[in-house]
């Protein structure tokens, strides 16, 4: 009986020496990348919904199931991608688990739907953005590894929004304007993830074993 051909994996040349990729680096970047695509489209129903039928206050009630996917999948993203920085890693998670606590405590307190009550209550953001503060980190790490086009426009973009709404000064066409195009370039960027060799998306693994041998000395 024939036996199962057996595949030795592949060896790439680090800048602090040798690494090969396995299959389970291979599986964790593919459920980052699912975690974005479910992210992205919870999102961009939920935009629509809100563009197009914003005057009707039920809609936000759809809205809200919608917003808890987008969290629940950003932190699959937040727990999967490779970032060499570990602090920074582990900032971006922090950020995203401070944006969460206030969304469910808000959720609580709101006899609203939570979604207009944030709109209506600019002041939430300070708690409910930091879940966007990680968002935005993700989008500059994609911008500064793989020069995107897309998260180059998001990283300034998604401030942009929720400060100027923060502070009043954006009008309401604008602030639809730029939800409209964070939207869409948020799938666009999930979409363009999707056909990218997965290979980039884990690095340099040397580089990771070099800073984790630091970590020790330097304590």
């Amino acid at each position: 009986m024939n036996q199962p051909q057996q595949f030795e994996p592949e060896v790439y040349q680090g800048q602090f020496g040798e690494f090969t990729i396995t299959e389970g680096d291979r599986t964790g970047v593919r459920i980052y990348r699912t975690g974005l695509m479910v992210a992205a489209l919870s999102f961009a129903i939920g935009s629509t919904l809100v563009l197009w039928l914003g005057n009707n206050p039920t809609v936000f009630q759809a809205v809200t199931p919608l917003y808890a996917v987008f969290c629940l999948a950003l932190g699959v993203s937040l727990v999967t991608i490779h970032i060499y920085l570990a602090p920074l890693h582990r900032l971006l998670q922090i950020f995203w688990g401070l944006g969460v606590i206030a969304t469910v405590v808000l959720s609580v307190l709101s006899s609203e739907p939570l979604p207009l009550f944030i709109y209506n209550h600019p002041a939430t953001l300070v708690g409910v953005g930091f879940t966007f503060v990680a968002l935005t980190g993700i989008y500059f790490k994609e911008a500064f590894c793989f020069n995107r086009l897309e998260t180059k426009l998001l990283t300034p973009l998604v401030p942009m929004l929720l400060l100027g709404h923060l502070a009043g000064v954006l009008p309401l066409q604008w602030e639809r304007l730029l939800l409209g195009a964070w939207a869409i370039l948020f799938v666009v960027f999930a979409l363009r993830k999707v056909v990218q060799p997965i290979p980039p998306d884990i690095g340099d693994k040397s580089v990771f074993a070099y800073l984790k041998q630091q970590r020790p000395a330097r304590a």
